[in-house]
């Protein structure tokens, strides 16, 4: 699970995408420190990598907005949309 949430963590940084939190564009170094701060203070709340898409990365905990993603060229997609994708292409790689 930690490897698997931390591939995710990280591809948003790499990704050059925008993260979208409360209407708020930020880069993706940005939005790996919110997650993993976010990881960090509510691990209790989690015992999966679906479980730290659904509950952790996908929406403001005081907003209750979803997070966007939000690249070039592309629609902007659900951060859940968006992770989720990553998590089923990370397991089939097989990494």
């Amino acid at each position: 699970m930690d490897d698997e949430i931390d591939y995710l963590i990280g591809s948003v940084s790499r990704s050059g995408c925008k993260f979208i939190r409360n209407g708020q564009q930020h880069s993706g170094k940005d939005a790996r420190a919110h997650l993993k701060s976010k990881r960090r203070h509510n691990a209790h709340l989690f015992h999966s990598a679906e479980e730290f898409i659904d509950k952790i990365a996908s929406k403001s905990a005081m907003s209750g907005k979803p997070y966007l993603i939000g690249c070039k060229g592309r629609a902007k997609r659900t951060a859940a949309e968006w992770f989720t994708s990553l998590l089923i292409k990370y397991r089939e790689s097989g990494l």
